[in-house]
């Protein structure tokens, strides 16, 4: 970190669409309470070893800390089925009352995130339903792409909430179904265990726990 003090620099690396998504819109608040902190961010889609990297921290989604490292639990991670309201009124499921929120999973096609090969399948499995072309649809890299193209109406993602509460509140997207999965991962707030706690490091730390807390109780579903 360069400077010392309430001041300085702090170099974040960052998942690419959280920090977009979520963390961006929210940042003004943080420079206004601590004008004297330049917060640099680099994206970095996968886990990494902040030992060999230029940071001082990075916000992570991952089981738990990566090795050598301490740091905090920002938010539990929840997956929700979104969709388009175009191609949401093609595949709605009319034949059960029951599922008339739901869209006809046999027929409607899924976006496939490749780094999460068997995301579909697990929130299938925690819904109670079996689909047979689970693993089947078009595949992408980044959780950003799979938001965008549902958006489009090129299928439907399965994406974590964090990341669509503006989408869900324009009416870009709507939710395929109500069912919400509790996924293995969280998102981290991480840094070197050999670097130590930087006031300003403590700061932002402070500011994206008191971030976090205000969006669980408000999380828009």
């Amino acid at each position: 970190m360069a400077g010392g003090g309430d001041g300085g620099a702090l170099e974040l690396g960052v998942v690419p669409t959280f920090a977009t998504k979520w963390l961006l819109p929210r940042l003004s608040d943080f420079m206004a309470r601590h004008p004297g902190i330049t917060l640099n961010l680099t994206a970095r889609p996968r886990p990494f070893l902040l030992d060999d990297a230029p940071f001082d921290a990075a916000i992570g989604v991952s089981e738990r800390l990566w090795p050598g490292t301490e740091g905090i639990l920002l938010m539990r991670e929840q997956l929700v089925p979104v969709i388009g309201p175009g191609l949401y009124a093609q595949h709605r499921a009319r034949s059960d009352a029951r599922r008339s929120q739901e869209v006809d999973w046999q027929t409607c096609p899924l976006l496939q995130q490749s780094t999460r090969p068997y995301a579909w399948r697990h929130w299938f499995q925690s819904r109670g339903v079996q689909v047979e072309a689970d693993m089947s649809g078009p595949r992408m890299e980044l959780t950003s792409m799979l938001i965008e193209a549902a958006t489009h109406d090129l299928g439907v993602a399965l994406v974590p909430t964090t990341l669509v509460e503006r989408e869900l509140h324009s009416g870009q997207l709507r939710l395929a179904s109500p069912h919400l999965q509790h996924s293995d991962r969280n998102y981290y707030l991480m840094w070197p265990e050999q670097k130590g706690s930087p006031r300003a490091l403590m700061q932002l730390k402070d500011w994206l726990q008191a971030q976090a807390a205000l969006y669980e109780q408000d999380r828009p579903v």
